[in-house]
């Protein structure tokens, strides 16, 4: 077991390293190129190259095919609708619409704005990969899925897709500065490694970690494409260990955090949280 967590770590480093140099010697390079906070030129070419890496290297450690597939459908389908985001959303028509509230008030105007098409887009993700974690067997054999009625195993689904969906809302939330998300990704897919479905997690983990150094050194920005993918695979990992109690009980709190996003900055927490900040620091460059 140890060794098939190692193997999809090192899956992950791998997939993940090849992807980026493919993506950043492709013609599509030059319109990836963004300046992030301080001015500096990078390349969104880190958040297809995760996605692509993290979902391969989880679905090989997934350990059945259902939960494979689920791996694949979270991880490749959030990075996608992600990079839609991270292109179509730089446009300056689409700039006005922020946040939820903002893509919610273009809806109601009659525009369908680039990061409706990523929420949407990411929820059709999570739904589809906690139906087919619901067809493997080790996860219906649940005790409390075994118990469970038509509606029963309907209800547990969508709390599934909102566990996949909210993870990755939450570390898309965090990528606002250099290393942050994939730091904050690593330390929550750690645990996840751990019992069943950790291959899942393992993925993800080494695809981020050989993503990180060029994080930090902003050589690269995950954008919406990177984190997304990497908060699926991590919800998917999370949703597949847990029961309907289990899920519904980490909805909560990523429904809690993301409310809480709304009225505070995770930055200034951070800042202002010693041991935190020190964390989020570590390895980035100097201002």
């Amino acid at each position: 077991m140890r060794l098939g967590r190692l193997l999809a770590v090192g899956a992950g480093v791998l997939a993940a390293r090849y992807a980026l140099r493919e993506v950043r010697t492709s013609p599509a390079a030059p319109a990836l190129e963004r300046t992030n906070y301080r001015g500096r030129t990078v390349t969104l070419a880190a958040g297809p190259a995760l996605a692509v890496g993290a979902a391969t290297a989880g679905a090989l450690g997934a350990g059945s095919a259902p939960a494979g597939a689920a791996a694949l459908l979270a991880g490749v389908g959030a990075g996608a609708v992600g990079l839609y985001d991270d292109v179509v959303g730089a446009r300056p028509e689409q700039k006005a619409a922020k946040g939820f509230a903002g893509h919610l008030a273009a809806l109601r105007e009659g525009r369908v704005t680039a990061g409706m098409v990523k929420v949407a887009g990411v929820g059709a993700a999570g739904l589809g990969a906690a139906a087919l974690l619901a067809a493997d067997a080790r996860v219906a054999a649940h005790p409390r899925r075994r118990r469970a009625g038509t509606v029963g195993r309907g209800l547990d689904v969508l709390l599934g897709a909102g566990v996949v969906a909210g993870t990755a809302n939450l570390v898309n939330l965090l990528d606002l500065r250099p290393g942050r998300a994939l730091k904050s990704g690593m330390l929550l897919g750690g645990p996840l490694a751990v019992g069943p479905y950790g291959g899942i997690a393992a993925g993800a983990v080494g695809a981020a970690a050989g993503l990180v150094a060029d994080d930090l050194g902003e050589r690269v920005m995950l954008g919406d494409s990177g984190a997304n993918a990497l908060g699926a695979l991590l919800g998917v990992s999370l949703a597949a260990r847990t029961g309907p109690l289990g899920r519904a009980g980490a909805l909560a709190v990523l429904a809690a955090l993301t409310a809480a996003s709304e009225k505070v900055s995770f930055t200034q927490v951070i800042a202002r949280t010693p041991g935190l900040r020190h964390l989020d620091e570590l390895g980035r460059l100097a201002d």
